[in-house]
This record gives structure tokens, C-alpha cells and sequence, in this order.
């Protein structure tokens, strides 16, 4: 899961590392969002000892206070794992003003 937290104007982005075990490696052949709408994501494959691993960044794109959830699905060429689902939950909160803080 990834989560987005923040508040609205911020820039929210958060990484995540997807590794396969070295006996069973797999390639992420295909990737799409379920919505898409409030979020952009980036998939890089970097090369490790023994294998491959990939790095899933995933950015907040919702300029107004709320919340949201969406799915990445990332499609692998491997039977007995043939997608790897994560969720995104995005909560965006407001701006207190100065004004009103109580002192």
C-alpha cells in the first residue's frame, strides 16, 4: 500500500521497491491505474546483484482537500503471480490558517 498524506499545494510523492526473491524472479511486462485521476506513478526497473528490482513512485495530483483510493495493477510474466495489486490511499487535508491558530 501507499499512502499520500499531506496538505493541499504540497507536493506529496512517496517510493516504494517491488523485489523478487533471487529463485524466482519475474518482469513487470505491463502496469495500469484502475482511476488514474488523482494520482501519476512512474515504474523504473534498476538492476541488482542477482536479479532485478523496480521502484513505483506515486505522486498526488488532487489539488482540493479530501480523500481517495485507487489500485496500480503491474502485470508480471510469472504463473503463480501473475499481477501484483497496490492500493493508494490519498488523504489531502486543508491549510490552517495562521489566523486561527489559538495561541
Amino acid at each position: 500500500m501507499v499512502k499520500l498524506e499531506g496538505v493541499v499545494g504540497e507536493q506529496i510523492k512517496r517510493t516504494i521497491t517491488i523485489a523478487a526473491n533471487e529463485k524466482y524472479p519475474f518482469k513487470i511486462i505491463k502496469d495500469r491505474a484502475k482511476v488514474g485521476k488523482n494520482i501519476r506513478y512512474e515504474l523504473k526497473e534498476v538492476k541488482k546483484t542477482g536479479g532485478k528490482k523496480y521502484l513505483l513512485t506515486v505522486e498526488n495530483l488532487k489539488k482540493q482537500k479530501g480523500r481517495y483510493y485507487d489500485i496500480i495493477y503491474l502485470k508480471t510474466n510469472k504463473r503463480p503471480l501473475p499481477e501484483i495489486v497496490i492500493r493508494v490511499q490519498g488523504n489531502i487535508a486543508d491549510i490552517e490558517p495562521k489566523s486561527n491558530k489559538q495561541k
